[in-house]
């Protein structure tokens, strides 16, 4: 009976759900409201929402912010971390450095882990792995009933040097585990064994405050979804771009901290594809933020630099993804040196922009659109309905402060909040050494198809790609991935002076536990594909560039090759004489699973049809306002080719084709933008 593959997008105003009918490569949609409480009951009414029942599920994925927002709330279990005589202090020191190096008054955020929670115990490994201080077990059991008498929920255990050798954490484990054996516990050897204390400390404290949280919802939704008759695996979305099993979902939770922001990334990728683009810039624009990702060469860009509060770092790889505070809910307001600014600040959910009439009473980005006759007073197939007189009023309030008409003062508030969003494209794509002209700009989220061909024109990328569901693209993202696990170590030697037999041995050491992780997630042995990487810098440098290399390794050659080749696109720089230093070795563990294939249209009725009503839209190149044809997406044909200007109408989003540029609906029903200059 099953014959629906299901993704969530579980976002902080709204749940995304994604159908696809296997059986008849239908689409379907649907919106329902987010409960942060409780973040299941929203799934499940987005699937009653789509009148499917849990027997005729074949697949569910989903993308959550449940780590995310645990974070950044802190609303956290208590948890204590154990580590070695003399470094309880690593999370407050870190790395001694400020997000805003020049301002002098705003502190980084507390540690996750108070003092009074942090321990350490009498243990000493040195940095070639040598034990030179055996932890003692009864200490570790007079500090057990310790954490047992304080109510402690979560423990992280880091010893220093303990990714070379764990002896030292190991016994530990197995000692609490014996005097308290409710109490979540990881430790740093199993969660990140790499080298830098502070990053791999950070890791796994991170990991400790989400784990008891991330399983707790993990099995209450598992427990709900299977009362609905939903027998299959519930896969979750993780920062790397992959999905996990409920089973492995816990052991890792520190992966679900971007969970809900890679689906788009993943989204961009497979949209840009489907489209015949292999570089592309991914905007995932919503109410409150805007996630920007790159695509190059038909790949994400992965980092392993990345935070959701500064100053503690996840060492998880994750796809590399640029949030600012642009969104449709984002406030325009006039700083002290009578400047306009847009942004990070924004009216939310609760109470929304002034136009949605629940209490907003400053400019958002929404009210602006909906002045200049963007937006349509209704929205979501009439669901919705804004009010353009309380947009008015607030929009007003910025152009009586700069002598402007309404229309003057809407679209200065968008062309602010564009120039933000064109600095954050230019930062994930010039700065990192990519030419934006090389690239298409796949605008997806509520809001995005609203600004991205004025950031295309902006920053000069040739072409605008819309998919057929912006504003459920990121849910969609949930269903295009495959299981994936990064096994890494560190590993640092000269590459001239590295024996291809020894790394061998060592790639195969990593491939084997690569390889358990995902028979552990009940993937078939030929489904699994292991890709190695080697992490490599020159000779007395910090940061590391991934290098691909073959299976088995035949000769350094053609890696050191590709590491030269790299750092000079990223960095304008390359130096064949210097000597390269591997620094660490990494396996990326694919379980491939079925993906839904989507189908092309043909074209059906006629252009015109589509076009519902007309209405006068403010277009600042066209001097004013023109009368602009107002179409149903859902009734253009594929193949149709339509000329600007233009607003497309759709249940999740409304697309601007300004007057400079020209769309094609292709068969997939993306719209391709170009910018006719």
């Amino acid at each position: 009976m099953s014959k629906f593959r299901v993704a969530v997008d579980v976002g902080g105003t709204f749940t995304d759900v994604f159908v696809f009918n296997e059986k008849t490569g239908n689409i379907s949609v649907t919106k329902t409201s987010s409960t942060p409480s409780n973040p299941e009951i929203g799934i499940l009414d987005g699937i009653k929402k789509a009148n499917i029942s849990g027997n005729e599920i074949s697949m569910f994925s989903h993308g959550t912010t449940v780590g995310t927002n645990a974070l950044i709330e802190r609303k956290l279990p208590k948890t204590a971390l154990i580590t070695t005589r003399g470094f309880r202090d690593i999370p407050e020191i870190r790395r001694g450095t400020k997000q805003d190096l020049w301002d002098a008054y705003i502190d980084v955020a507390p540690p996750y882990i108070r003092r009074r929670d942090r321990f350490e115990l009498n243990e000493r490994v040195d940095y070639a792995g040598n034990v030179l201080v055996e932890v003692q077990e009864k200490e570790i059991r007079t500090l057990a009933q310790k954490l047992k008498k304080r109510g402690v929920e979560s423990i992280a255990i880091c010893f220093m040097n303990s990714y070379i050798n764990n002896s030292n954490e190991l016994k530990t484990i197995n000692i609490l585990q014996e005097e308290i054996p409710d109490v979540y516990i990881c430790a740093s050897s199993s969660i990140l064994p790499e080298i830098f204390e502070h990053e791999r400390m950070s890791t796994t404290i991170i990991n400790a405050v989400l784990g008891p949280k991330v399983s707790n919802y993990i099995h209450s939704l598992e427990e709900k979804i299977k009362e609905k008759g939903y027998e299959g695996d519930i896969l979750v979305l993780h920062s790397g771009g992959g999905v996990m099993t409920s089973e492995t979902v816990p052991k890792y939770a520190a992966r679900l901290a971007s969970s809900g922001i890679a689906a788009g990334a993943i989204a961009s990728k497979y949209i840009a594809n489907l489209c015949g683009f292999k570089n592309a810039i991914g905007l995932d624009m919503g109410g409150t933020s805007t996630d920007i990702s790159l695509v190059y060469d038909g790949q994400l860009k992965i980092t392993k630099d990345w935070f959701i509060e500064y100053g503690y770092p996840i060492g998880f790889p994750s796809i590399e993804i640029l949030t600012i505070g642009a969104g449709g809910g984002s406030l325009a307001w006039v700083d002290e040196g009578r400047s306009l600014r847009n942004g990070p600040q924004s009216a939310g959910a609760v109470p929304g922009p002034a136009c949605y009439q629940r209490g907003g009473e400053e400019p958002t980005n929404t009210d602006a659109n909906l002045v200049l006759g963007r937006l349509s007073t209704e929205l979501l197939d009439g669901q919705m309905s804004l009010d353009k007189e309380a947009a008015l009023k607030v929009v007003r309030k910025i152009g009586e402060q700069f002598g402007y008409t309404d229309e003057e003062a809407a679209n200065a508030i968008l062309k602010v909040a564009n120039a933000n969003m064109c600095d954050a494209l230019r930062l994930i794509s010039v700065r990192k050494g990519y030419d934006p002209r090389d690239f298409a700009l796949v605008a997806f989220g509520g809001a995005g198809a609203l600004h991205s061909a004025y950031l295309a024109k902006e920053i000069d990328i040739p072409n605008v790609i819309v998919p057929a569901h912006p504003g459920v693209a990121a849910a969609m993202g949930c269903l295009l991935v495959d299981v994936r696990h990064d096994v890494s170590k560190t590993f640092v030697k000269d590459i001239q002076e590295t024996n291809v037999e020894e790394l061998e041995k060592e790639f195969m050491t990593l491939e084997l536990e690569a390889t358990n992780l995902l028979k552990q997630e009940g993937i078939a042995h030929e489904n699994m594909n292991l890709i190695r990487y080697l992490e490599m810098r020159y000779l007395g440098q910090w940061r590391t560039l991934s290098t691909p290399i073959g299976r088995p390794i035949q000769s350094l050659e053609t890696a050191l090759n590709t590491f030269h080749k790299e750092h000079e696109r990223a960095y304008a720089f390359l130096n064949p004489d210097q000597n390269v230093e591997i620094y660490g070795l990494r396996v990326e563990a694919i379980g491939v699973v079925p993906k839904p294939e989507i189908v092309k249209e043909s074209p059906e009725g006629k252009l015109e049809d589509a076009v519902k009503s007309y209405r006068d839209v403010y277009f600042e190149e066209a001097e004013g306002y023109v009368n602009t044809p107002v179409y149903d997406r859902k009734k253009i044909p594929t193949l149709s080719v339509l000329q600007g200007p233009a607003i497309l109408d759709q249940l999740d989003s409304t697309v601007v084709l300004p007057p400079s540029f020209t769309a094609e609906v292709d068969s997939y029903k993306n719209i391709i933008m170009t910018y006719k200059k």
